[in-house]
């Protein structure tokens, strides 16, 4: 074969990142590593925007946030063996929270495979049940068949991760290659008939309840929808941490279905004769331990609309199953006429009387010098609608979940699944891709240690986020079951911590205490004043576990139910 046409032939790195290019790659979240130097090479001096991370988990949970924020696959790289552990629990929020990402891993050269070489694992048996398709390219020339399929498999029906192994010696393999066509989400439409069944039902009923959830919406898809419940005066609660699918000011908001939900926000569900799924699964958080709706038969007529097929009659037995994303489903709803009288309207009014009255902090009292219903009600009257809210897990974001008004989509980036620590990452990557937004991440103590490094992240490109740490010396969340299942017995859940806003100094960034209610507002105003990534080190009083109970009454209540 001629030298002349093996230069001239593209390396693996070079035809993979030309199909990123291709399918409207802006953005990759990584950490370097040897297995995949040539796509690193490649990447030099072209329009993609490359935020070398900390750790490998917290730059699969940034490509995660992109993927939420914009619905495209987000991007992450990471070496082989211990980088592609790391980045695990990126994987499991895309999994649980149906968010499209790709994660592209270095994998030891082909000559060398099933020899438990160094940092070799297989990765098909590593991420096989947590991600939708593993693949390992064998040759330079499929990589644009493999990654065209990637973004589709990503992006289709219910969203959510694919890995893509690559073999060190693939990536700096010739050939002769064609680019692939640039990927399209695809939509799945409602038919006439059961939109006018729909309709049909709304029509015969007395008390119906919308929820929606999951992922493929879109801003207008939100809009439209609200809209839609408007029109028909139909009253909409929203699922675990998918608040930014519902403006919380809209009068059919009727609150989220999270942890220690408003219980007459419940009674409202149980009773409704026809439930609206919009997207969403009505998975173990918001059907509060699969109690809310009867499996597999519910009380209710349910009707289920979700993009994948397989999630319908899953679990819940619909009365009518709809195989539609959110967004192609709420572009079809202004056809649909309400009832001439609504009989079900003054209850929806009180239903977002109900939510106005338990999302009040002002009504709230704690322990301590710091009064998080004040603080939040400060935030509430000086933060702008746009704001976007980052938090990872633990009983700090109950202030967010609760007391939040949320208006818009793309405000808000928390994991369904739980994932402690995903705050800082999901509000660097919000910053990154959003640079003229507020950002600001709320963080408990035991919740920033595990991602808090990608605060130097945060500087080193210049992406001024508010951390609002709430610090209370434990595992809060941990601590407060252990009281409540073992009162008294307190062992593993206590913590030390350091000065936060001198950690946030050390780095280069804004950092200061807050020790009660009186200082966080000025704290506040300098600290976005500063123009640079800021923490406020919020101190709360160990008691205040939750926004109406304390560690001692829910140890004593426990103890008492023991004698």
């Amino acid at each position: 074969m001629n030298p002349e046409v093996l230069v001239s032939q593209p390396s693996g790195g070079k035809i993979l990142v030309n199909e990123l290019l291709t399918h409207g790659v802006r953005h990759i979240f990584c950490v370097p590593g040897e297995s995949y130097l040539s796509v690193l090479d490649a990447l030099y001096g072209l329009p993609i925007e490359v935020t070398v991370c900390r750790q490998e988990g917290n730059a699969a949970m940034m490509a995660e946030a992109h993927g939420k924020l914009t619905g495209q696959p987000g991007i992450c790289m990471v070496t082989r063996g211990p980088g592609a552990s790391n980045a695990a629990p990126g994987l499991h929020i895309a999994r649980q929270d149906s968010t499209p990402l790709i994660l592209f891993v270095g994998q030891v050269e082909r000559g060398v495979r099933g020899r438990e070489a160094f940092q070799e694992l297989d990765y098909s048996a590593v991420f096989g049940s947590i991600a939708k398709w593993v693949v390992e390219v064998d040759r330079a020339e499929r990589i644009p068949e493999l990654v065209s399929r990637a973004f589709y498999v990503s992006t289709s029906g219910r969203p959510g991760p694919v890995v893509v192994s690559l073999p060190e010696d693939v990536l700096v393999e010739t050939a002769s290659v064609e680019n692939s066509r640039p990927f399209r989400v695809i939509e799945t439409y409602p038919g006439r008939t059961q939109l006018a069944e729909l309709e049909s039902l709304l029509s015969d009923c007395n008390s119906p309840f919308a929820i929606v959830g999951g992922s493929r919406w879109s801003a207008s898809a939100v809009l439209q929808f609200s809209d839609f419940a408007g029109k028909f005066q139909l009253p909409v609660a929203c699922s675990f941490r998918r608040q930014m699918l519902f403006p919380a000011d809209h009068a059919s908001y009727a609150g989220d279905l999270g942890l220690g939900p408003n219980p007459k926000l419940l009674a409202r569900i149980s009773q409704a004769d026809i439930l609206i799924l919009v997207g969403g699964r009505l998975s173990e958080v918001p059907s509060q331990n699969y109690t809310l709706v009867d499996i597999p038969t519910p009380r209710q007529k349910v009707v289920h609309i979700h993009p994948d097929s397989s999630e319908l009659g899953r679990l819940y037995e619909p009365y009518l199953a709809i195989n539609a994303s959110p967004s192609a489903l709420t572009a079809e709803l202004s056809a649909l006429r309400p009832p001439e009288t609504i009989p079900w309207g003054a209850s929806t009014v009180a239903a977002h009387a109900e939510y106005l009255a338990w999302s009040d902090p002002t009504t709230i009292s704690i322990p301590g010098s710091l009064q998080m219903g004040n603080v939040i009600a400060h935030l509430r009257e000086t933060l702008p609608d746009d704001v976007i809210l980052c938090n990872g897990a633990g009983n700090f974001a109950t202030w967010i979940h609760r007391f939040w008004p949320f208006r818009s989509y793309g405000t808000q980036l928390a994991a369904t699944c739980g994932s402690m620590g995903y705050g800082i990452p999901a509000a660097v990557a919000a910053k990154r891709i959003s640079p003229t937004s507020l950002v600001v991440a709320f963080s408990g103590d035991g919740d920033f240690l595990m991602t808090g490094q990608e605060f130097a992240t945060a500087v080193q490109y210049n992406l001024p986020i508010l951390v609002v740490l709430i610090d209370n010396g434990m595992y809060g969340t941990i601590r407060m079951h252990q009281e409540r299942d073992y009162p008294g017995r307190v062992i593993g859940t206590s913590l030390r911590n350091p000065d936060f806003a001198a950690y946030a100094r050390a780095f280069g960034g804004y950092g200061e205490r807050v020790e009660n209610t009186k200082e966080f507002a000025p704290a506040l105003e300098r600290a976005i004043a500063s123009r640079i990534p800021a923490i406020l080190h919020c101190i709360l009083d160990p008691e205040a576990i939750t926004p109406t109970a304390t560690l001692s009454a829910i140890r004593q209540e426990s103890l008492s139910h023991r004698h």
